[in-house]
């Protein structure tokens, strides 16, 4: 079961993630496996999932555009330092948007698990050497590079 959530789960959400870091998103790094999560969690995360993902492809192709105008705007010569400004103004309220995506549909993914199954994922997600992971809030899943 935990399978099919990273397989079906996994690939929709990478649309959403900014393309900045090359770790996988815990759904897709084996994190969620032994969470225990019931049928209708699963029916829930999927749920989740495919209401977010139309968002996700949105705010990805956003910040994609947005990229690729400031790098116009930067390759200029001489560069119009002007709409090289609004470039990275609209770059910035791209990632924005798809930060605050992100950030909705992981709080929707939470108010599904317990809090069993989200301290073990945090734990999972942040591991310290020779014990338990770290307390606190786990960061985002991200797709950095």
């Amino acid at each position: 079961m935990i399978r099919w959530f990273a397989f079906l789960l996994g690939p929709a959400l990478l649309l959403a993630q900014p393309p900045a870091r090359d770790l996988p998103p815990w759904w897709e790094a084996g994190l969620a496996r032994n969470l225990n999560l019931s049928d209708a969690q699963m029916k829930q995360l999927l749920q989740i999932r495919d209401d977010f993902r139309p968002r996700m492809r949105d705010a990805r192709a956003a910040v994609l555009r947005a990229e690729k105008e400031v790098e116009a705007a930067f390759n200029e010569d001489p560069v119009d330092e002007a709409k090289a400004m609004e470039a990275i103004a609209r770059l910035a309220a791209a990632r924005a948007e798809a930060t605050r995506a992100v950030s909705e549909m992981d709080l929707k993914f939470r108010m599904v698990l317990t809090a069993q199954q989200w301290q073990e994922l945090k734990d999972r997600q942040h591991p310290r050497p020779g014990g338990r992971g770290r307390r606190g809030p786990p960061t985002p899943p991200t797709n950095q590079k």
